[in-house]
């Protein structure tokens, strides 16, 4: 099997890219800078080249508060990339598996997310990924569209990093705790995707970590895990504003992943104390 994986210097792209080299799979990474998505002409080049069995698409703009501002760009990437990578795809007779988000979701359902629910984004990186998948599923028919919810990993800029250098700089830390969702762990998520693309069975797909927490949540795991002693303290969405509205309910329904590939990610809980023990290897924590 030989896979091409775009956005392969990112947090998720390098996951994937490792999991298929461990494989014995044939890899080819492209980063942001040797291939940009958005150029169909070079995204057909690509293809032709390297002439992969399937294509695994990471690359996104996600930067959500940013999204709010340059529009332009999120559309760009997160919109005209897949369905110029859809297109590439279906002349070309190559599987695309595209990595998508529980923002597409506006977050009011009482209740996880289904793949059979309705998208209604209630910000600009939610409606460009929505409108990526659109793309793709107009244009393609051996494809998967994965949501994905809060990746983490031991590289790379996410939460875990982001709390693990504020519990060692402060005594306590202000995390909101109405929004809820399932952290994910990229490496966990690499091994499912690559045995979603070895079943063949095409279609949309919801895949996180088993478990549920809200960000304040997740950040008091941490701690606990880390052996910090920041305290974390609840705060509501609206004691802390972004520019860009979220969610306050991101929690995906799995169904049918485990009637697919046969199993279901581990909790986060678990994942969490891996990422953690692989960033002490690392001399990262």
């Amino acid at each position: 099997m030989r896979v091409l994986v775009t956005g392969a210097q990112g947090m998720l792209g390098r996951a994937v890219a490792a999991e298929a080299g461990a494989r014995g799979w044939a890899v080819v990474r492209l980063g942001r800078t040797d291939l940009d998505i958005t150029d169909l002409t070079a995204v057909r080049s690509a293809l032709r080249e390297y002439r992969p069995d399937a294509v695994v698409n990471c690359a996104a703009y996600t930067d959500v508060d940013g999204a709010e501002t340059a529009r332009e760009r999120a559309f760009a990437v997160n919109g005209l990339g897949p369905r110029n990578l859809a297109l590439a795809c279906r002349e070309t007779g190559v599987d695309l598996l595209h990595i998508s988000t529980d923002y597409i979701f506006d977050g009011r359902k009482d209740g996880p997310y289904g793949v059979y629910d309705d998208p209604c984004p209630v910000n600009v990186y939610g409606a460009s990924k929505l409108w990526g998948e659109r793309a793709i599923a107009s244009l393609a028919s051996r494809f998967y569209i994965v949501r994905v919810s809060w990746l983490f990993a031991p590289w790379g800029k996410n939460f875990v990093a982001t709390m693990l250098r504020l519990g060692r700089e402060r005594e306590s830390l202000r995390v909101v705790d109405d929004q809820y969702g399932c952290p994910t762990y990229a490496p966990d998520l690499a091994r499912l995707l690559l045995d979603l693309i070895a079943t063949r069975c095409y279609g949309v797909y919801h895949a996180t970590n088993q478990g549920v927490t809200s960000w304040c949540g997740f950040a008091r795991a941490i701690m606990k895990q880390a052996g910090l002693p920041a305290r974390v303290e609840p705060c509501t969405s609206a004691e802390f504003p972004r520019p860009a509205r979220r969610p306050a309910n991101s929690v995906l329904d799995p169904f049918p992943l485990r009637e697919t590939v046969g199993y279901l990610l581990p909790p986060w809980e678990d994942a969490l104390e891996r990422c953690l023990k692989e960033m002490r290897k690392e001399e990262l924590l």
